[in-house]
């Protein structure tokens, strides 16, 4: 068996499950079967409301405090949220049971398995990634998840003239998405003026699907440390 069969992939995060609270590993015990997908199981079917409307994708949920309240706010669209990091998965699942939504679904897996097993090719209309692990310093760029391969999958993903939103607090992180991003040739920047015409035809009417996201806990923190903020917003 050769060397290369052996190399691992470069993942984009460390799992560090860190403190999780009895209340999180109770939801994750008992929550599950009514909010978690599998990669074997897909996405198909899974939703008690309308299967047919617009489906939003984010990845990495961190607790899960914005994407609960964007689907609370947006009861038409199905959201599903991916995210590797248990104590964060049980606390949505708290959120989620709490407000007793039916549009939300959850992963807690790596995003490239679900992208690859349990994603149709043009099934999702948004994907959000909202202040991704930068992997600030420079020996470590290569597990940044923007990278070139995985826009092309995002792409793949994605509905024709489907959203891509991207958003960090890190200026080195900014520039390189915009560069790996452009450089694919797969995705059009679009402008804050340009968002009124980022919709979804609905029969004879139109609904948008672009969504202004709440402010995220990382978000936060890059504030009070100075930090400006990026958003990208692409169309497919």
């Amino acid at each position: 068996m050769t060397e290369a069969k052996h190399r691992r992939p470069i993942r984009s995060f460390v799992r560090r499950e860190g403190r999780i609270t009895k209340a999180q590993k109770q939801a994750l015990e008992t929550l599950w079967p009514l909010y978690g997908l599998t990669c074997h199981s897909g996405i198909a079917a899974s939703w008690q409301n309308d299967i047919q409307n617009p489906v939003i994708l984010e990845i990495g949920f961190g607790m899960g405090d914005s994407l609960v309240e964007m689907a609370k706010s947006n009861p038409d669209k199905n959201f599903i949220g991916v995210d590797v990091h248990r104590p964060g998965v049980g606390a949505c699942l708290q959120s989620i049971h709490r407000e007793q939504l039916t549009n939300l679904k959850l992963f807690c897996d790596d995003v490239n398995d679900v992208l690859n097993q349990a994603i149709p090719d043009q099934s999702l209309d948004v994907i959000q990634l909202f202040f991704p692990d930068p992997w600030p310093k420079q020996r470590h760029h290569k597990r940044r998840l923007i990278q070139v391969d995985f826009v092309k999958l995002l792409h793949q993903k994605l509905k024709p003239k489907g959203t891509l939103h991207i958003a960090t607090d890190w200026k080195n992180y900014a520039e390189h998405i915009q560069r790996v991003v452009n450089a694919s040739g797969l995705f059009l920047p679009l402008s804050a003026h340009d968002l009124s015409v980022v919709s979804l035809p609905r029969g004879d009417a139109t609904s948008s699907i672009f969504l202004f996201r709440p402010t995220t806990k990382f978000e936060q923190r890059g504030k009070r440390l100075g930090h400006d903020i990026w958003d990208f917003i692409y169309r497919a």
